[in-house]
């Protein structure tokens, strides 16, 4: 479990850096699970909750994965590099691929906190996230 805290804490630095500046308010990010991928010796699952405290708002990045988001409470703003802008709800659900850009990622609410968990298919070893212009 040391090492889901570890994935957990440098996802958190990395969805809220850019530059070297910290974002004013970070995401909390809960590791839930990481599986090595069935048939794919290479490939690692990973699982983690994150929660949007109101007016949230994260840095631009990208994840060398395929991201499969659900929203569990609240309603947050996702938009990749290419797409416009959705506001998703509790039920719904948003992915991400391994080259795109994850321009918005952010609470939609300036009053109530949002929840959602993410399911990260990677290449084993690989940094969750990393910063993107």
């Amino acid at each position: 479990m040391q090492t889901l805290s570890r994935i957990g804490l440098s996802l958190a630095v990395l969805l809220c850096t850019g530059g070297g500046r910290l974002a004013a308010q970070e995401p909390g990010v809960t590791p839930l699970m990481t599986k090595n991928l069935a048939g794919a010796a290479d490939k690692e699952v990973l699982m983690v909750a994150v929660e949007y405290a109101p007016g949230v708002s994260e840095e631009v990045h990208r994840h060398n994965a395929q991201a499969f988001v659900y929203v569990l409470e609240g309603s947050v703003v996702m938009q990749v590099k290419g797409g416009k802008p959705a506001t998703l709800h509790a039920g719904d659900t948003f992915y991400e691929g391994p080259e795109d850009i994850h321009l918005v990622g952010r609470n939609a609410s300036s009053t109530e906190r949002a929840r959602f968990v993410v399911v990260l298919v990677k290449k084993k070893g690989a940094p969750v996230a990393l910063p993107a212009r």
